[in-house]
């Protein structure tokens, strides 16, 4: 099966001088510098005592000193530990709570944060100074040999710790690669972490942004307009809000493909960035943190009659299972399995509700809502438990969201229940206020709500925090 590590360096070996990464600055690293980064970090932090099975919480701003610290490691035999970073400090204070690691690898500021934070006291403190020389030689990692430990979002709780094994990682890059194959060289803007994994693995250049993810609500469309053509990026890969902002631009024309994910992709964005470029690709991902990716769906597949369905309230088509994950819905969840779907939690506590084991099969309880159609596509109701009840029955988020998506002057929807009332909150232009509280009560929803905004979740502004929401309401 290999490992990730493995599938790197044969990329180096077969495109030495291909940019592996290009930089928030716009710095491009080749395949050969980024290894040769790598194997210096690995013999220094080797002669500071890193050993096999050491656990590392990893503390970075996602950059070239990033990956080549994940190779320096992995190439060690230690286990990465990598914080929710949605949830800033908080979230780094709980994985070192979680996981109780041996050292802190940390750049820049984030350095700081050993003298700062009680719980990093006692760990060794690894710093990716510039180093060159041979790696330890040490033999590779196994298979079994957990590689990271990274954290669910944490929007349903304290994020849960999920290990990742070295078979796993391959697993995943399996899964993921026929989706991403090119046969030419391509550039991506990579706004995924794990996806820069992926392309390292495959051979392909990786361009990283050039703005805080966590800051993506400031980001000008200019900004991810000029980026991408400074960088003649070819594809991105990009949640729906940032979509949302590519559609307002003058897509450049080197870029023919978007993939876009971590979070619900509705048809009126796909239509937006249509309008936009008509040339251009898009390719809709569905996946969970424990399970990426699950399904697929270009958006050029999606018919006339798709769209009539969406918009009458038979929820969000997400299109067809990936070959490698075997999927299915038991009493209206999906539930998935394969060699890259997480198979259990740090805390075996969290397994009883979120892993269902049949035999050698272990089925991840993805919490979402759903069906097949009679193509064997799947279709997104929203959460489990998620159930408003309306005047015409029980309606999940989905059914109602999409639909109103398409009404005239609507920017943002979220049904909620508020006081035991269905209701529709919306933010967009209130001159069509009127219209909204038409068609929503032909939904049988009798509560339209005006807001200035829908409040939406740390990681990727792409799902409505509906707890913030309520709040607000």
């Amino acid at each position: 099966m290999g490992s990730i590590l493995n599938d790197f360096n044969a990329a180096v070996a077969r495109h030495p001088e291909r940019v592996a990464i290009v930089d928030g600055a716009g710095i491009s690293t080749t395949f050969t510098e980024l290894q040769n980064r790598a194997e210096g970090l690995a013999r220094t932090w080797h002669r500071k005592g890193i050993r096999k099975g050491d656990r590392v919480l990893l503390a970075m701003g996602i950059g070239t000193d990033l990956y080549a610290s994940l190779a320096a490691l992995w190439s060690l035999g230690a286990t990465v530990v990598l914080p929710e970073p949605a949830m800033g400090l908080k979230g780094l204070r709980h994985a070192a709570r979680v996981t109780k690691p041996a050292a802190f690898c940390s750049a820049g500021a984030y350095g700081l944060l050993k003298f700062a934070l009680p719980e990093l006291w006692p760990m060794k403190h690894l710093r990716p100074h510039k180093s060159s020389g041979a790696a330890p030689g040490l033999p590779p990692p196994s298979e079994t040999d957990i590689a990271l430990i990274s954290f669910t979002s944490g929007t349903t709780g304290m994020p849960k710790a999920i290990p990742r094994s070295h078979a796993f990682l391959s697993a995943q890059h399996r899964a993921i690669a026929p989706l991403l194959h090119s046969d030419k060289p391509e550039r991506d803007l990579v706004t995924f972490p794990v996806f820069v994994l992926i392309n390292i693995a495959s051979g392909q250049t990786s361009v990283l942004p050039n703005w805080k993810m966590s800051r993506l609500g400031k980001l000008a469309p200019t900004q991810l307009e000029h980026w991408i053509t400074s960088q003649n990026v070819t594809r991105a890969l990009l949640p729906p809000s940032l979509c949302e902002k590519l559609a307002q631009t003058q897509i450049p024309a080197t870029l023919h493909t978007v993939f876009t994910g971590g979070g619900p992709v509705f048809p009126d964005m796909l239509a937006a960035l249509n309008t936009a470029k008509p040339s251009l690709k898009a390719v809709c991902v569905y996946g969970s943190t424990e399970a990426e990716p699950i399904a697929h769906l270009p958006a050029h597949d999606i018919t006339a009659d798709d769209h009539a369905l969406m918009t009458s309230g038979k929820g969000l088509l997400v299109g067809t299972p990936v070959d490698v994950v075997n999927a299915r819905v038991q009493q209206g969840e999906i539930q998935v399995a394969g060699a890259h779907v997480n198979s259990g939690y740090l805390d075996p506590a969290h397994d009883a509700e979120n892993k269902i084991v049949e035999g050698k099969t272990i089925w991840h309880r993805t919490g979402d809502a759903g069906y097949f159609d009679a193509h064997n596509r799947l279709w997104l109701l929203g959460r489990v438990g998620s159930e408003v009840d309306t005047a015409i029955g029980p309606a999940f988020p989905f059914s109602i969201e999409v639909a109103a998506r398409q009404w005239q002057g609507v920017a943002q929807c979220a049904l909620v229940a508020v006081n035991s009332t269905a209701t529709l909150a919306v933010a967009g232009d209130t001159a069509q206020r009127a219209t909204w509280t038409n068609n929503a009560a032909k939904l049988g929803i009798t509560s339209v709500k005006s807001v200035s905004h829908i409040p939406m979740d740390r990681r990727h502004a792409s799902k409505v925090d509906r707890a913030a929401l309520l709040k607000l309401l």
